[in-house]
């Protein structure tokens, strides 16, 4: 669950990002788009702490972890999207052994991912409660959903 959220916020923003300024891209722009998606990370975290209701002490401990789990997961997924990215440029032209490298780097990411929640999810159990753990993929679909819908609110504004 947490890839699937990982994955559309990760869609979403690339799409809000890289939209109008994709052609324009220097270093400056990298720098404002990087600061934006450090700044949306910490605005996901407190989300998630605040919907677990978490102590003082158990967001001390819960933010450092979550976070670290976050940048993995973006890490897994943007070499994933990079081949995905390279063969989809090449269209037609693309051959059957590239297509399928890149259909088995998408399954592979599904596992990569399946692993890291299980390592993290060992950590996370030492600092929240079985309730606060049951409930962490409902916080992090709530914070997607969210996102979502003031993306679609944002969108009809422009129409």
């Amino acid at each position: 669950m947490i890839t699937r959220i990982l994955l559309i916020a990760t869609l979403l923003f690339g799409t809000i990002g890289f939209g109008a300024s994709a052609k324009k891209n220097n270093g400056a722009k990298a720098a404002e788009r990087a600061e934006w998606f450090r700044q949306m990370g910490k605005y996901k975290t407190d989300f998630i702490a605040d919907e677990l209701k978490l102590t003082d002490e158990q967001k001390q401990k819960f933010v450092p972890i979550y976070e670290k789990m976050q940048n993995e997961s973006s890490r897994l997924a943007r070499d994933a999207r990079k081949m995905e990215r390279e063969v989809r440029k090449k269209g037609e032209a693309a051959t059957d052994l590239e297509l399928e490298k890149a259909a088995e780097a998408q399954v592979e990411l599904k596992a990569r991912q399946g692993e890291l929640e299980k390592k993290y999810f060992t950590q996370l159990k030492s600092i929240l409660t079985p309730r606060q753990l049951f409930n962490l993929n409902a916080a992090e679909r709530k914070f997607t959903k969210q996102l979502m819908d003031s993306h679609k609110k944002s969108r009809r504004g422009r129409n």
